[in-house]
């Protein structure tokens, strides 16, 4: 896979992430769903913004590692 293949895919990734934070901050904080399902709801709600989480912050870091190596190889060319 090329490097800009992999950047594209880490780029959705974090936004997919982004999203289950939302959609998690969305079940419990503005639809309740803890007060109509009970316990199984904030799992679901805590279950979104756990794999949200799982999902953005690790590949924020690796894109930034991946951006500062092609700096530093496009520094040391010049």
């Amino acid at each position: 896979m090329s490097e800009k293949n992999l950047i594209t895919l880490l780029k959705l990734v974090i936004v997919l992430g982004l999203c289950l934070i939302g959609l998690g901050y969305y079940l419990i904080n503005v639809a309740h769903i803890e007060q109509t399902m009970g316990i199984t709801g904030m799992m679901i709600g805590g279950g979104c913004y756990a794999f949200g989480i799982i999902l953005s912050l690790p590949t924020k870091m690796y894109l930034t590692f991946i951006w500062v190596t092609a700096e530093h190889r496009n520094k040391h060319k010049q």
